[in-house]
């Protein structure tokens, strides 16, 4: 922690960056509870993410959430489950199977995105912070250590 002239001690960027994180993140969980998916973790809405409109293997899931094949796997098997996600043909034939969202998938991103942009207009109005501003510092931010490749965001919560 450091100390801003006579203040209580800040704490240093990570600890910032992480505490932002877990305290947005829990309200927005909160609301998409509220608004009626008690089931899903902010992991299924990442995976709802990446697969978006044209789908993806479950090899391509598992790069980009930066875990195992295995542990997309058994992800892609429960929300299968829960009828959020199909297995279909891969166009490009073979053994492969391209993993897509279902109706509900997408009804849950269509609440939980305007979940997220009402927080993000919130947390501007009681910040006083210009949201856009935020954004693209923390895109800078990101861009900036990572380049273009943007890393996986792993699951651990």
């Amino acid at each position: 922690m450091t100390r801003d002239h006579d203040g209580p001690p800040t704490p240093e960027l990570l600890f910032l960056l992480g505490m932002a994180f877990q305290l947005v993140l829990s309200e927005f969980n909160e609301r998409v509870t509220a608004a009626g998916y008690p089931d899903l973790r902010p992991v299924h809405g990442m995976i709802f993410q990446i697969l978006g409109a044209d789908g993806a293997t479950g090899s391509e899931l598992a790069a980009r959430l930066g875990v195992t094949k295995q542990a997309a796997g058994q992800l892609v098997d429960d929300l299968e489950n829960r009828g959020y996600v199909r297995r279909t043909a891969h166009p490009a034939g073979g053994r492969r199977k391209l993993v897509v969202l279902t109706d509900a998938a997408r009804r849950h991103l269509d609440t939980a995105g305007s979940i997220l942009h009402d927080l993000e207009a919130e947390l501007a109005r009681r910040t006083g912070a210009d949201t856009p501003l935020l954004r693209t510092e923390l895109l800078r931010l990101v861009h900036g250590i990572a380049g273009d490749d943007l890393p996986p965001l792993r699951p651990v919560w």
